[in-house]
């Protein structure tokens, strides 16, 4: 009983003590457990702090730190977006806060034991001397004086200065900004602390409210639209994959590409790369929420593609769960064998990054010669750019290489191989409806792809693509299937693959 007690308190002030250090909104910031059942947002010294009910009694205060923003438009703006398709920070924070509170619960159970211990060593006869001793009035006054002490370095007789915050109000969104401009219901319940007379605060609050109403509205339309969509039904001895690719940071589409994946009855989620413009560690709300778009019931795997520069896309879509494919093969329930690898213009040269000085051409012809060399087929390569595997394509080595890279679609292209083995490339247009690198805002800034691959026996038959035009629309285009069956090889000498791009 005594290390139960122990370790509770104790735990439960380690927890309230804790802090974790994560990348949340595109900022650094610092996650701190409370007890006032609210989430609170420290935004700094330019913007209102701002906060929501929990709905529980633990809460949680995120203070933010650094970010990449050039100015505190682009930073509400920012802000906005993420709001509206907030799942990915919030399994962010919510993650953090689990490791807070097992942290704290297994220091409480090691400090639980510590008067349990000390109890048991001491036995019973030293146990009563130091009682005596304790009572006596010499070991009174040793307690008398530090608590005095302790009194004096606290000083609480002086005077406190009112610090700005306490000089603020919580106000509703809909009270801070006025009569005149509707908040949305779903925004209704946040609160925000800042002086009403502030024009400019209510000004840039107003603009992020725009911002997330719009977003919200285009991209939930958008997502219930793709619940309905006619898409082809798999046979139950098929499975469907979704291929992602050129993300680049809108969020917005993971809920839209997770509605045609659910319609189309997809169990897998293949993702090209390019899921951000930078690569940089304040763009995790973008993997974030990816993540937490196709959290349950997807089996996931991606490749980094040429602007996830550096580690850290890689390594945190593992932290994720991911299978982060980096020149491997791995078996999939359902679709066969899987390879894939980073694109060695930005994300490392696979196998080979101890050898510098490799280019695409170079990594590409030691990419499809491990594909040729496998002891299996392979059913399906998952690249950033198909060029890296068109050397194993044309040798007749893979059924079917898949990418982005270009932002536009290009395919399904029926490749024959000197031999008369056939395969497939397939390029998917940008999910992210990007413009270039860039793909933040409330609406795709052109259309936007998703691509579905069915996969029969192990090996894939077909591809259908759906496009969200920037209109809100919908295009679906035809199932296409995927003839693997072998040519007739030519007579005479071997001669090139031959290329059958359809319309």
């Amino acid at each position: 009983m005594v290390w139960a007690v122990t370790s509770a308190i104790a735990g439960w002030g380690f927890f309230l003590d804790s802090e974790r250090e994560v990348v949340v909104a595109s900022h650094d910031a610092v996650v701190r457990p409370t007890v006032d059942g609210l989430v609170t947002v420290r935004t700094g010294p330019v913007l209102p702090d701002l906060r929501l009910d929990s709905g529980q009694t633990l809460g949680v205060e995120v203070t933010l730190g650094k970010t990449t923003a050039t100015t505190t438009g682009e930073l509400v703006q920012r802000y906005a977006l993420i709001a509206s398709q907030p799942e990915g920070s919030i399994a962010r924070v919510e993650a953090a806060v689990r490791e807070m509170a097992i942290g704290a619960a297994l220091r409480g159970g090691l400090v639980g034991l510590v008067p349990v211990g000390v109890w048991l060593l001491l036995g019973r006869r030293r146990r009563h001397e130091l009682w005596t001793l304790a009572r006596s009035p010499r070991s009174v006054a040793v307690v008398t004086v530090l608590a005095v002490t302790g009194v004096v370095i606290w000083e609480p007789w002086a005077d406190q200065t009112p610090a700005v915050e306490d000089q603020q109000t919580w106000l509703t969104l809909q009270q801070f900004v006025g009569r005149d401009f509707l908040v949305p219901e779903a925004a209704a319940a946040v609160e925000i602390r800042s002086d009403p007379t502030a024009l400019d605060t209510r000004r840039l609050v107003e603009s992020a409210i725009s911002t997330y109403e719009k977003s919200l509205d285009f991209y939930d339309q958008a997502a219930s639209r793709a619940a309905d969509l006619e898409l082809r039904e798999p046979a139950e001895d098929e499975t469907v994959a979704v291929l992602v690719s050129d993300r680049h940071d809108n969020i917005g589409m993971d809920r839209v590409a997770r509605a045609i994946g659910d319609r189309a009855g997809a169990t897998a989620v293949l993702d090209a790369g390019d899921d951000t413009s930078t690569g940089s560690s304040w763009e995790a709300f973008s993997l974030d929420s990816l993540a937490a778009a196709f959290a349950e019931g997807y089996e996931r795997y991606a490749v980094t593609g040429n602007h996830d520069h550096g580690d850290f896309v890689g390594d945190y879509l593992t932290d994720l769960g991911w299978e982060v494919l980096d020149d491997e093969i791995v078996d999939v329930p359902g679709m066969g064998r899987l390879a894939g690898i980073p694109d060695p213009r930005s994300s490392g040269l696979g196998n080979w990054r101890d050898e510098t000085g490799l280019g695409f051409g170079e990594v590409a012809a030691r990419f499809s010669d491990a594909l040729c060399d496998a002891d299996d087929r392979v059913a399906t390569v998952l690249v950033h750019d198909t060029d890296l595997a068109r050397d194993a394509l044309d040798r007749g080595c893979v059924d079917l290489v898949v990418g982005g890279h270009v932002h536009v679609r290009i395919g399904p292209t029926r490749v024959a191989a000197p031999d008369g083995r056939v395969g497939y490339d397939y390029t998917t247009g940008t999910t992210g409806g990007a413009a270039y690198a860039i793909a933040i805002g409330s609406k795709p800034r052109r259309d936007a792809m998703v691509s579905l691959i069915t996969y029969r026996d192990d090996r894939p038959v077909g591809i259908q693509s759906v496009t969200l035009q920037t209109n809100g629309g919908f295009v679906v285009d035809a199932w296409e299937p995927l003839d693997l069956s072998p040519s007739e090889p030519p007579s005479g000498p071997p001669s090139s693959a031959t290329r059958e791009r359809r319309p």
